[in-house]
C-alpha cells in the first residue's frame, strides 16, 4: 500500500525513476572517443604507406643497382653512362622483361635511370626524385 502511495505521488509531482540506459551525453563522448581513435589511425597509416612506397623504391633501385654491377663486370670496358635499359634487363635477379617502376607519394609512377650508377628515380619530368631528402639514408635510393 505504501508503495502505490509513492508511486501515485511520483506521478501526481512528475518526477520518474531513472532508467538504465545511455544518455545522449554519454552516447556523444563514445562517439567523439571512437572518431579521434580513428582519425589518429588515418594519419598513421599515411605515415606507414609514405614509409612504404619508399622502401619500395629503395629496392627496385638495389634491383637495379646490383643488375648495372654485373653487367659492369661482365663488360668492364663499357661506361655506366651508355647502359641502356635493353642491356640492363636480362641481369635482373626477377626476372623480369622490363624495368621495375615504383610509385611516388603523389601516386605517380617514377622510372628508373640506369645510365647512372648508382640509379636513380626520375619524376615525370626527367628530375631526381628523393622526397626525403637525404641521398644516403636508403629510402627512395641505394643508399651510401
Amino acid at each position: 500500500m505504501y508503495k502505490q502511495i509513492i508511486r501515485h505521488s511520483d506521478k501526481l509531482f512528475g518526477m520518474r525513476h531513472r532508467q538504465s540506459g545511455l544518455t545522449i551525453l554519454e552516447m556523444t563522448v563514445v562517439i567523439l572517443v571512437l572518431l579521434t581513435l580513428a582519425g589518429i589511425s588515418f594519419f598513421a597509416m599515411s605515415g606507414y604507406r609514405e614509409w612504404q612506397r619508399g622502401s619500395e623504391g629503395s629496392r627496385v633501385l638495389r634491383m637495379v643497382y646490383n643488375a648495372q654491377r654485373t653487367y659492369l663486370a661482365e663488360h668492364p670496358i663499357e661506361s655506366p653512362s651508355a647502359l641502356t635499359a635493353e642491356k640492363i634487363i636480362p641481369y635482373l635477379s626477377n626476372g623480369s622483361s622490363a624495368l621495375p617502376t615504383a610509385q611516388a607519394l603523389d601516386d605517380s609512377v617514377l622510372e628508373v635511370d640506369v645510365t647512372v650508377s648508382p640509379p636513380v628515380l626520375l619524376d615525370s619530368n626527367g628530375n631526381d626524385y628523393d622526397p626525403s631528402g637525404d641521398t644516403n639514408d636508403g629510402l627512395w635510393d641505394v643508399g651510401g
